[in-house]
């Protein structure tokens, strides 16, 4: 009888589970993701190296699959056409970012949910100076940033204006990739940048967390740059259970080597663009997931 009643208890603890990726309605809520940073954010793989199998992946990703890209409207994953003077220098007019293979993935995973991704990019732009949420001209101008946009208003604002369309209860705010740290590893500005990279960081994600009222938001960073702005991104990633780094390595038979162009056109290539964008699914996967 003990058996008995044990297995009934068992059924209704789990009949009773609450599924929380449902509304009040038993509809699937929509799940979002922001993406932020700088030039590798943004994305120079070119398109053109994407196989058979990528382009019938990503035609079937946009079917659930919505990105919002640098203040545009919402439209099906894709690639993006770029401006003449980029298309120059990387011999090519369309090119992606992490965006396109994160989204491809999270669609497979999750092919009965709507799925918005929401990106804010823009190249050579630095956390201690453009993308500071504690934004002042003294530090703009220090990083020679004076005459750039207010980076993290403008990703809070167009933001907030994606996410304000829909019904409070209609989604899940489920994360936030970062792709930054090259500009404050620099010369430019002096020491303090990349000095202060991980108080700055830190900040960054206090803010996000606060300014979308989701005190425990995943925060997923790509190792970039060099010197005390790597070690930082070690240290808040270890100190913060709730963020996570993917790592990079100079070994070239290393499985976080990723593959950039020859200097001076820089950035990654096509193949490698295509791990980081899986690497940020997996470790999104891995570490959260479960917590949505």
């Amino acid at each position: 009888m003990r058996i008995k009643y044990l297995i009934i208890g068992i059924l209704v603890l789990f009949v009773s589970k609450p599924i929380i990726s449902q509304n009040a309605d038993g509809q699937k809520k929509i799940k979002i993701f922001l993406l932020a940073g700088q030039s590798n954010m943004d994305g120079r793989a070119k398109a053109s190296g994407l196989s058979t199998e990528d382009k019938l992946r990503l035609k079937l990703a946009q079917k659930n699959v919505t990105l919002y890209y640098n203040f545009g409207d919402g439209k099906p994953l894709d690639t993006t056409k770029v401006a003449k003077h980029t298309a120059k220098k990387f011999g090519a007019d369309y090119l992606f970012g992490p965006e396109l293979f994160f989204g491809i993935n999270v669609s497979e995973k999750y092919p009965d949910h709507k799925i918005i991704l929401i990106k804010r990019s823009r190249g050579g732009m630095s956390l201690y100076g453009a993308w500071n949420p504690n934004w002042t001209i003294e530090k703009a101008t220090q990083i020679k940033e004076e005459k750039q946009p207010k980076l993290y208003s403008e990703f809070v604002n167009y933001s907030n204006k994606v996410i304000s369309t829909l019904a409070k209860d209609s989604y899940d705010l489920c994360g936030m990739l970062w792709v930054q740290g090259e500009s404050d590893s620099g010369k430019k500005g002096g020491a303090e940048p990349s000095e202060t990279y991980g108080e700055n960081l830190m900040n960054l994600i206090r803010h996000v967390r606060k300014d979308f009222n989701s005190p425990t938001l995943p925060f997923l960073l790509l190792q970039v740059g060099h010197g005390k702005v790597v070690k930082a991104m070690k240290e808040v990633s270890h100190n913060d259970k709730n963020v996570v780094l993917i790592p990079q390595e100079r070994a070239e038979t290393s499985e976080f080597y990723f593959e950039k162009n020859p200097r001076p056109v820089g950035h990654y290539v096509t193949d490698a663009m295509k791990k980081i964008g899986t690497y940020f699914y997996e470790y999104y996967e891995n570490e959260f997931s479960s917590k949505d």
